[in-house]
């Protein structure tokens, strides 16, 4: 088993019923003008740490976490329940409801130490479905919202097609194991070459240091029970990242979840040259930038 060590970062801790989640947060910068409060959620098959707070030797601003601190976030990252440092007792899936009860515990522990200022939350894959359906609940918790890799039907996937045949499987168990192999695979189902060998590796390393198994929740939530979130009940300003090559959802399907967004401060952008796990991206910089500038934008001013 790798073993990976975070830095420059302060762990914290909170509860949800007898359940333990841990937290990472990374503060913004001195002498930077104070930015806000972003709150990264992890997808289905790695904690949270590989993913926001990913050092690659050669490859500067890796982590994201560090690039948007320099610009003046304070950034945190939680592990949901059955992920990564956070508990792993309950013999439940940790399906995405769950996820965004964890949201709920971490928002409202982050929100005390803020001052309680509404967060800005980005979730990735079911992470993204994840802080939808967080912020579908609570929206005076949310200043903005970005869905990467997101999915609403489910509708037109190759990915969700190809996963469903593995569905008894997923629902026979709480947890599925993961290896290295496994890791590889995510960079190779899309579109092979969008990422570089050492991100891969690194990110690997990261992931296996904590985990050697994932819960099935997710899997079996998004090959089975979509639509999980209703547009219409979004009501934060929101941002639909789509990777050029993602196989988890279809055109299509986004773009009849963002139609149906009612606060006209929204954005969908496709990303180019980007498949799955886009901060591991070779782009993974005009990835940040999209998110940085959907997060910085002027307030609008309406009215004569």
């Amino acid at each position: 088993m790798p073993n990976v060590e975070w830095q420059g970062g302060t762990e914290h801790w909170t509860t949800k019923g007898d359940v333990r989640l841990f937290l990472w947060e990374k503060r913004a910068a001195a002498g930077v003008p104070f930015a806000g409060t972003i709150l990264f959620v992890h997808g289905s098959s790695m904690a949270s740490q590989p993913t926001f707070d990913l050092t690659v030797p050669g490859r500067p601003d890796s982590s994201v976490m560090d690039w948007f601190a320099r610009r003046g976030f304070d950034t945190w990252c939680m592990d949901n329940e059955g992920y990564g440092r956070s508990s792993k007792h309950r013999p439940i899936n940790c399906d995405i409801a769950n996820g965004a009860d964890d949201l709920e515990a971490g928002s409202q522990y982050i929100l005390a130490r803020n001052g309680g200022k509404p967060l800005h939350v980005y979730g990735i894959s079911s992470g993204a479905l994840k802080a939808a359906l967080f912020a579908q609940r609570h929206p005076e918790r949310v200043a903005r919202l970005a869905l990467d890799a997101f999915v609403w039907t489910g509708e037109g996937s190759p990915t969700l097609k190809e996963r469903a045949k593995k569905l008894p499987d997923f629902l026979a168990k709480t947890r599925r194991p993961i290896d290295r192999a496994f890791v590889y695979s995510i960079f190779n189902r899309d579109h092979p070459g969008t990422a570089d060998d050492a991100t891969i590796e690194a990110f690997a390393d990261a992931i296996l240091t904590l985990d050697d198994s994932m819960p099935t929740g997710t899997y079996v939530d998004m090959c089975s029970k979509l639509p999980l979130v209703d547009p219409a009940r979004l009501t934060i300003p929101t941002l639909i990242m789509r990777g050029e090559y993602d196989g988890i959802a279809s055109f299509d399907d986004l773009l009849r979840f963002f139609e149906r967004l009612p606060n006209m401060d929204k954005q969908f952008t496709v990303m180019s040259g980007i498949s799955h796990a886009s901060f591991q991206q070779k782009n993974y910089l005009r990835v940040y930038h999209i998110l940085h500038a959907f997060l910085t934008l002027p307030e609008a001013r309406y009215g004569g």
